[in-house]
């Protein structure tokens, strides 16, 4: 055999760093681009698109209902958790534990609910949505409803994403309760501060209020519309399934946390501590 011949059956030389990081950056605007693709036909559907109220309904409980446990005892052992470590600090720096519930009440309202109830929901209902919507692609009924004149955006994320809405902000009030009161707890028995003393509002204004709901709002929409594009985007089986469940816990979360810095950071612009 000639030697013009057999260069195709050589294996080729892996890509040095820069091939690499050409093909990651690639990569990652691919999926920049597939992303905003579904994140516009979710808002489009969900205001132009009609459905049974039926199917959010369900969605609904799939999201809030079997989440509150989860959410519950998680938020409770963070308040007492962070109640007792602060105690503790402020102990050794002045002995006055009077602000100790205005501040942890302060922090839960504008930050530390939200982003730590929605990190929990990004492990749970992210990883459902996702596994469920790649299930159906590895099985041909997403391709099946694509050839019925049907946008699986519509079918499949949207009535998630609209349940997604309102539950995560219930979600989010109730899991800021339960740490709240549970703080109040560990507080009273460890430290002696009466809970009418704890039970202090005062450092709350409309401007913790205003980023709190922003970030329900912001967190409720990001988690099934990352979730939905790695189910959408999922290949190759039953494995395939379970990367897109990684992907989408993973991308959630990161998504959480990358609009919390933003939206923490325009708060502070806006609303100065």
């Amino acid at each position: 055999m000639s030697d013009d011949a057999e260069p195709e059956d050589r294996p080729r030389p892996p890509p040095g760093a820069l091939a690499g990081l050409g093909l990651g950056a690639l990569g990652l605007l691919r999926a920049g681009v597939e992303l905003q693709g579904v994140a516009r036909r979710t808002v489009y559907w969900s205001i132009r698109g009609r459905r049974a109220r039926g199917v959010v309904l369900r969605q609904c409980l799939e999201v809030g209902n079997r989440s509150v446990f989860f959410v519950s005892v998680t938020m409770g052992f963070i308040g007492m958790i962070l109640v007792f470590q602060s105690g503790l600090q402020l102990l050794r720096a002045v002995p006055d534990l009077q602000m100790m519930g205005a501040t942890f009440l302060e922090a839960l309202v504008r930050d530390l609910a939200a982003s730590l109830t929605a990190l929990m929901l990004a492990t749970r209902v992210g990883a459902g949505i996702a596994a469920e919507i790649g299930s159906m692609v590895v099985t041909e009924q997403v391709d099946a409803l694509r050839m019925s004149g049907v946008d699986p955006v519509n079918h499949l994320v949207v009535p998630r994403f609209l349940a997604s809405l309102v539950m995560t902000g219930v979600l989010i009030v109730w899991a800021g309760a339960v740490s709240f009161f549970a703080g109040c707890a560990t507080a009273y028995f460890m430290f002696g501060v009466a809970p009418r003393t704890f039970l202090n509002p005062m450092l709350v204004d409309g401007g913790d209020l205003l980023t709190g709901l922003t970030k329900c709002l912001a967190y409720g929409a990001a988690i099934p519309v990352v979730s939905g594009w790695c189910g959408l985007s999922t290949f190759g089986g039953s494995e395939g399934v379970g990367w897109a469940t990684t992907r989408a816990v993973v991308n959630s979360s990161l998504a959480v946390i990358i609009l919390n810095f933003f939206i923490s950071g325009a708060s502070f612009l806006v609303f100065p501590p």
